[in-house]
């Protein structure tokens, strides 16, 4: 089981074919994922009334084990299917079921049972319609425990679509290697827990397929993290200079104190004369600039020694703004674009994908990221599609971040809290991810490592969190880790 490497239906497909022409048998396969399913309801829940609403396939195949054996521990077992089997596998294993058979109704969901969801499975490719649906509504409104085999029904395992409706689970399990839809919106609202259970398919297989998209874990990136040694001093740190706004210098000072936090050297801030007293009184830890027009940032960026530039946080609408981000990018130097340094190209986005590579890194939400790439279809092919046009890392933030490279490696992130969304999380998030580029970590891997930093400290900290909150658990987190 490699549980980092997601695979869409058809390469989960490929993987049990391959796996049975090697010898395993596919009722084999589906008995030990229904004991698998049992070992994890008895070490959770005590004997109750259980249902176990089966369909016409392997999934249900998988039901039908989990059935039996559940009763076979003494369990109050009901079965429902949705209609008659169609698979030959899934047949032989209904056939070891000794109980009744119940066609798909409403009192399956009577008695407050726990509810197993076998019906469909990753490979559903319509809407959910008629007894199914009505269901999945009434399990959702009872708020019923529900516990998915493979994938709660009426899910795209490959695009985290939801096709009419689908059970809210408390409980997703799948096995050898999940898919991109456990972690995905909307889906990821309805899996819950998502656990993945080795059932005999040996990591081999994998060798076989062109895996490209990955669950972000620090095994990604851990061996890549910069770590001070005894000779170390700051500017082996590196160096980082931000783009200052004149207002919202608030944005700007939680980028900084983050890229401090996260491990850079020096941290150098060019801002408008105007506000750089706010700076200088703000934090005491950063050097402060005047830069007052285009020559000001073009002299800075051809005499000063930084490593690295962020700009974009709470920048607003500068008039020379473009030449700015222009000039950055053109500087060979690793830049990070967020926020306003993406928005200023929204008329014209491929003026800015001429000086992208893969040294930069743009980190917009949705909606910076509709006034750059007007591409639809599910978000990881949009991000991926994004990633080869501009030619850059791109990092397209939400409730699941999901970072691409041009090379069509894809990174879906799992970390994180709904507390995040509060103001100045994007712009602690830039700083991290800046910091970790300018003490030498790669442009996409310190993409996918500040990513999960970010999201981790909202799972630490939990509810009332605030952008400021956030520097302050790095250290904890970089223990974690480390």
């Amino acid at each position: 089981m490699v549980a980092k490497a997601l695979l869409t239906n058809s390469q989960m497909s490929f993987v049990e074919n391959q796996a049975i022409k090697s010898g395993k048998k596919s009722t084999e396969l589906m008995e030990n994922a229904g004991t698998a399913v049992v070992k994890l309801i008895l070490k959770r829940y005590k004997n109750r009334n259980i249902s176990v609403l089966c369909g016409p396939g392997k999934n249900g195949g998988d039901g039908f084990v989990v059935a039996r054996l559940l009763k076979e521990q003494g369990w109050n077992v009901r079965l429902g299917l949705t209609s008659s089997q169609k698979d030959k596998d899934s047949i032989e294993k209904a056939e070891l079921w000794k109980g009744n058979i119940e066609p798909l109704n409403e009192s399956l969901l009577y008695g407050n049972p726990i509810i197993i969801d076998a019906m469909f499975g990753a490979g559903l490719k319509r809407k959910l319609t008629g007894i199914p649906l009505a269901l999945v509504t009434k399990i959702n409104n009872k708020k019923l425990d529900c516990i998915a085999i493979d994938i709660p029904s009426g899910i795209d395992g490959d695009s985290g679509k939801i096709l009419g409706d689908a059970p809210k689970c408390k409980l997703t399990i799948t096995f050898f290697c999940a898919k991109p839809g456990h972690f995905l919106m909307p889906s990821k609202s309805k899996v819950g827990e998502v656990i993945i259970e080795d059932i005999g398919i040996s990591n081999s297989f994998l060798k076989q397929i062109n895996v490209k998209t990955f669950l972000n874990t620090p095994e990604l990136w851990k061996k890549k993290f910069p770590i001070p040694t005894y000779d170390t001093h700051k500017y082996k740190r590196g160096h980082l200079l931000i783009a200052g706004a004149a207002n919202m210098t608030g944005a700007t000072h939680l980028a900084s104190s983050s890229a401090r936090r996260i491990g850079a050297g020096v941290v150098t801030i060019g801002a408008p004369s105007s506000s750089c007293d706010i700076y200088k009184l703000g934090a005491f830890g950063h050097i402060v600039l005047p830069i007052n027009n285009p020559g000001d940032w073009n002299n800075l960026l051809k005499n000063y020694k930084n490593t690295a530039t962020l700009i974009g946080p709470g920048l607003g609408k500068i008039a020379f703004l473009k030449d700015v981000v222009i000039a950055a990018l053109n500087s060979k130097k690793p830049v990070i674009l967020d926020a306003d340094g993406l928005n200023i190209f929204k008329n014209n986005p491929l003026q800015l994908f001429h000086s992208t590579n893969r040294k930069h890194i743009l980190t917009p939400h949705e909606g910076e990221f509709k006034k750059l790439f007007n591409f639809k279809g599910n978000p990881i092919s949009r991000v991926s599609r994004a990633a080869k046009k501009s030619g850059a890392i791109v990092l397209l933030k939400g409730s699941s971040t999901i970072i691409a490279h041009p090379n069509g490696k894809i990174i879906i992130n799992d970390t994180g809290k709904p507390y995040l969304a509060t103001a100045g999380s994007g712009d602690v998030l830039a700083g991290i991810i800046a910091g970790l580029i300018t003490q030498g970590m790669n442009v996409f891997e310190a993409g996918c490592g500040g990513t999960w930093i970010h999201g981790r400290a909202a799972e630490l900290f939990g509810p009332g969190l605030i952008a400021e909150d956030i520097p302050k658990l790095i250290p904890t987190i970089l223990n974690e880790i480390i």
